[in-house]
């Protein structure tokens, strides 16, 4: 016996009728609904002669529609469906949406079960389709929620009125405040790139990030390419202990560092940070875990480290473009999920000159193309160098500078922290430094 697919032909009923008695009720209802969203094929062709109608700026009512029909049974029908108003229209209309997104659901697990018992694709090739396309349901049906310039510019009066009472973090802390004054925190649907050679400090400044983001209840994902969770897990209590993750892992610790370990566990034991080892070989693993970890935990955000290790499908393209393509595909995703991703990335050498700049990331100029911000970290205590202007009188000893080359929404900043090499900690400076470096946005 077949299944009576999810549908309510009294909504439908409701949702056309009420349009041709209420003028206002076609840009109601419109935002959310398609023809496509319908299940009668009557009232879905009723709703493109609508939408066809209202385009060309008239108003549709029955004669209109009824003009549009040679059959006489036609006719009766919209007679019989113009009797079912209702004020509560926009409810129906979330209903008709609803079953609508239950068949379409109901399709996908159909051929996702033909798929598993034929056997003909690979496992992981059937959880990456069912991925995207459960992504595309969510952009289907989230794609029509349409907001105009009033809406926006209403939201816009809310972020002043925000600012103009003091409550100048609006999105993650960062737990630098020049970072956050700048910037507001960590913004949901960036892309963040942090940069910088090799033993740099990438994984520390990110890790530090997610520390401060947790630390203020924002759930964050963590995914490494280098190191395992019990790694991540020995760099988050040395920041918050101050015991070497080296000694963590690898020595025989006295009853002095085990007390002075666990007041470390206390600070972190119970942070909503979140782990998935088995997604960390390749891209789409990534993302489609990322999508999970929101789904499950209500993640703030995530951290992938990092872009050049990572394994991506280069069939047509070389590893720039590569690399291209996966910025911009978490870029997308983070729009989509509305979180901030953090995505680590390697800087070409120069040996004659070490300060970082946007030439120097290494595969590809596209990464920086897709990020919001790109952020460098440079410390010239690893070459025996001297800070760049403004800071060429601060010293290197326990000293990074963190340089925000590219600021789509913030501008651009350098400012200098404190760096613990020991604990890879880094943290706010606490000596007095030159004025900071600001410039105008992009």
């Amino acid at each position: 016996m077949d299944k009576i697919l999810p549908h309510n032909l009294d909504s439908e009923r409701i949702v056309i009728s009420s349009i041709l008695s209420d003028t206002n009720a076609y840009s109601e209802v419109s935002p959310i609904l398609t023809s496509e969203m319908f299940y009668d094929p009557f009232h879905k062709d009723l709703y493109d002669k609508i939408t066809e109608l209202t385009k060309k700026g008239r108003a549709p009512d029955i004669v209109m529609l009824s003009e549009r029909y040679d059959d006489p049974d036609a006719i009766l029908k919209i007679a019989d469906i113009s009797g079912h108003f209702s004020i509560d229209y926009y409810d129906h209309a979330l209903n008709v949406q609803e079953k609508f997104v239950r068949r379409r659901l109901w399709a996908l697990g159909s051929q996702l079960a033909s798929d598993v018992f034929s056997q003909s694709r690979e496992t992981n090739d059937l959880l990456v389709s069912m991925q995207m396309n459960l992504s595309l349901i969510n952009q289907e049906v989230s794609s029509s929620e349409i907001s105009t310039l009033r809406d926006a510019i209403g939201g816009v009066f809310k972020q002043i009125e925000s600012n103009m009472k003091g409550e100048s973090i609006t999105g993650t802390d960062t737990g630098f405040k020049d970072l956050n004054r700048v910037s507001g925190g960590l913004q949901k649907s960036d892309l963040i790139i942090i940069a910088g050679e090799t033993s740099s400090g990438k994984t520390s400044l990110a890790l530090a990030l997610v520390d401060s983001a947790a630390k203020h209840g924002d759930g964050v994902a963590l995914y490494s390419m280098e190191m395992k969770k019990e790694q991540c897990a020995a760099r988050l209590l040395a920041m918050n202990s101050g015991v070497p993750s080296s000694d963590i892992l690898f020595s025989r610790l006295d009853d002095n560092y085990l007390r002075i370990l666990d007041s470390g566990v206390n600070r972190i034991y119970n942070l909503p940070v979140y782990f998935d080892d088995n997604s960390t070989s390749n891209i789409d693993k990534i993302i489609a875990s990322i999508r999970s970890m929101k789904s499950k935990y209500d993640i703030t955000g995530a951290v992938v480290d990092y872009l050049q290790i990572l394994n991506v499908n280069q069939k047509s393209m070389n590893k720039e473009q590569a690399m291209g393509d996966v910025a911009r595909r978490l870029k997308n995703l983070a729009k989509e999920l509305d979180i901030w991703i953090i995505a680590l990335s390697q800087l070409n050498r120069d040996s004659f000159n070490p300060v970082p700049n946007l030439n120097r990331l290494r595969d590809s100029g596209q990464i920086a193309e897709a990020a919001d911000i790109v952020m460098f970290v440079y410390r010239p205590e690893i070459y025996g160098k001297f800070y760049p202007d403004p800071f060429v009188n601060v010293s290197t000893k326990g000293t990074a500078m963190i340089d925000i080359a590219k600021g789509r929404n913030i501008g651009l900043l350098k400012f200098i922290c404190n760096f613990d090499s020991k604990t890879t900690h880094f943290k706010e400076f606490t000596d007095s430094v030159p004025e900071q470096l600001e410039e105008t946005p992009f």
